[in-house]
């Protein structure tokens, strides 16, 4: 997405190393993980369930045979304990790293088509911000999301569409209102692709695919936090491309082709490699151009040329979800693009959210970042002008209530060692900005349904 004044990215014979190595790192792991056991298979037998059949048999012979014959039609009679079905679940499309849930789909049958799953989200926020840039406001509202998911996911052939009308708010960003949101970026079906399961843990997707960079999702519901932090400025968001995906028991591998920064040049390699175990994961991604273009938008920033890494962890157990992440991005010099000196950034995050009784859960965001580089030397500006920095903290009371929900965000930011003119306010000199957004909405799944 848009980063303060401008933003960047990398390419390299790095990039194309670093995923060659996960790849390879993920198949042989994929081995080595097939001729072991897992400890913690689901086919282990469950504890504390009612009894079985057969042990339901052993407790009636064991019954003496002088029982009082009037007895026997007292059990004979006695209708049989089945268990009750297993709740609906909440699909992993889209993705939400909470508080917030997604609700099981309203399903409906399609005809040769099958099973289709529906959800949906219907949300609108205001904000209000001290020190606005020009062109901003101190004060605006809008529809955040009104979309809806539709998909099969079942059968080898599959799909996913999510369409409708959204904006994409950002620390140290200006605000853009739902029509230049959709024009500028990706359209009112931002995200769509189909899926072919060939094999029972391998598939691929070929669209419009969330981005595997970074710690945190596209839009407002999927996240933690309202808006997005400063490291996600630095980050792809949606491409367009062909993704193979990979699970070998505990560990889990995606490669990508795709066009990066929504650029329609398909350039980009990305990939990722994570391994689960319990309540911890830990993730390691990069993507980079492996070409250069001089083309530039709104959602094609100059960090297109460029590379991105990143190592996140994730430790998610009862009431508790921790998220720390690293990330470190670079831009490399090409005056045939523009860029008379290139820049790197390196930044750190962590996510935390606790959940309380009710309904109700706190989240908090932390974050610092750098840029190299200088201005006497043309160094090209990825955050507050060249050599600049920035911090931030963000803090989200969340209350859910089925599918309503209502939250809040409080952020500040703080622009270090900026450029004049690239910070904060009218003209660009202040060096911090308050922010405080609420967001009221609905979230639609198997709620819409008719109850039999």
């Amino acid at each position: 997405m848009t980063m303060y004044r401008g933003r960047v990215w990398v390419t390299s014979r790095g990039t194309l190393l670093c995923l060659t190595l996960l790849l390879t790192l993920s198949l042989s792991l994929g081995g080595y993980c097939a001729q072991g056991s897992d400890p913690e298979s689901p086919e282990a037998p469950a504890t504390g369930s009612q009894p079985s059949a057969d042990n339901a048999q052993a407790v009636a012979s064991s019954t003496p045979a002088t029982a009082p014959a009037t007895a026997a039609p007292a059990q004979a009679t006695a209708p049989a304990q089945t268990p009750p079905p297993a709740p609906a679940a909440a699909l992993p499309a889209p993705s939400i790293t909470g508080p917030l849930a997604n609700l099981p789909p309203a399903v409906f049958d399609a005809g040769p088509f099958g099973k289709i799953a529906v959800n949906g989200i219907l949300s609108g926020y205001g904000m209000w911000q001290d020190n606005h840039v020009p062109g901003d406001n101190p004060t605006q509202a809008a529809l955040s999301n009104g979309q809806v998911f539709i998909q099969k996911t079942d059968g080898w052939f599959q799909f996913y569409v999510q369409a409708g009308t959204y904006t994409l708010p950002a620390l140290a960003t200006p605000f853009l209102a739902n029509d230049k949101t959709m024009s500028n970026f990706y359209g009112p079906v931002p995200v769509g692709f189909l899926k072919l399961q060939v094999a029972k843990n391998t598939s691929i997707l070929v669209g419009a695919l969330p981005t595997l960079i970074g710690a945190e999702y596209t839009f407002t519901f999927e996240n933690m936090n309202i808006e997005r932090g400063l490291l996600w400025n630095q980050e792809t968001a949606v491409s367009r491309g062909i993704q193979i995906n990979q699970t070998t028991g505990k560990f889990s591998a995606s490669l990508s082709w795709n066009d990066g920064f929504y650029s329609n040049r398909y350039t980009w390699l990305s990939g990722s490699l994570s391994y689960a175990s319990g309540p911890h994961s830990l993730a390691f991604v990069a993507g980079g151009n492996l070409g250069q273009t001089a083309y530039q938008t709104a959602a094609t920033p100059v960090q297109n040329n460029g590379s991105i890494y990143n190592v996140i962890y994730t430790y998610s157990k009862g009431s508790w979800l921790v998220q720390p992440y690293f990330q470190y991005s670079t831009v490399p010099t090409n005056q045939a693009v523009g860029v008379v000196k290139g820049a790197s950034t390196t930044g750190g995050a962590i996510m935390v959210n606790r959940t309380f009784k009710h309904g109700f859960s706190l989240p908090v965001r932390y974050e610092y970042i750098s840029s190299s580089g200088t201005a006497s030397e043309q160094a090209v500006n990825l955050m507050f002008g060249p050599g600049s920095a920035g911090t931030s903290v963000t803090l989200t009371p969340t209350f859910q209530y089925g599918g309503f929900f209502f939250r809040g965000d409080l952020s500040w930011a703080h622009a270090i060692d900026s450029t004049p003119g690239y910070a904060f306010g009218s003209t660009g000199m202040n060096q911090s900005q308050f922010r405080a957004v609420g967001e009221i909405g609905f979230i639609f799944g198997n709620n819409i349904e008719k109850k039999p």
